[in-house]
């Protein structure tokens, strides 16, 4: 795995956020002071647009030099309010999210598990009902031919035990 790497990206990322957060600050207000630069602002702000937020800003100050301060302005307002807390609130939205992730799969193998284990006894007590009804119909108790096998073998090998004492 590279570190590395993957911080640049999730850096990026966050700078992308917190821009797109910014421009919908920035939207509301407007909507509040200035409905038409708001409209103006929200057409030039598609969400295609705001994918990089370095591209999105260096396309702003072409056509708004204002606007492109604001944006800047606002997302590094809301990065200085939220980093701080950040490192310690993701580890443990991970950790907590991990955790009934985790939960939820040992409940869903727990309850398939159990539902095996139903279908089991069921077959066994099927079975069992089976084993019973042949054995009420051999008078001397032998439920498979099996069975059958074993008692004429233990005819065979022993005589003595076939035999009763008085």
């Amino acid at each position: 795995m590279d570190i590395k790497r993957s911080t640049k990206s999730t850096a990026k990322m966050l700078i992308n956020f917190l821009t797109f957060e910014a421009v919908k600050t920035i939207a509301e207000q407007l909507e509040e002071t200035d409905r038409l630069k708001a409209l103006w602002f929200n057409q030039f702000s598609t969400r295609e647009r705001l994918q990089n937020a370095e591209l999105y800003i260096k396309d702003l100050f072409q056509v708004h030099q204002e606007m492109a301060f604001r944006v800047m302005t606002v997302r590094e307002h809301l990065a200085n309010e939220i980093l701080d807390f950040l490192p310690e609130m993701t580890r443990t939205g991970i950790q907590q999210s991990n955790m009934q992730l985790r939960r939820q799969h040992f409940e869903h193998l727990m309850s398939v598990q159990v539902s095996e284990g139903d279908a089991e006894c069921e077959n066994l007590e099927s079975s069992l009902e089976i084993s019973s009804e042949d054995n009420l119909e051999s008078p001397l108790g032998i439920s498979s031919e099996s069975d059958v096998d074993l008692v004429v073998d233990c005819d065979r090998n022993s005589p003595q035990q076939n035999s009763i004492e008085i």
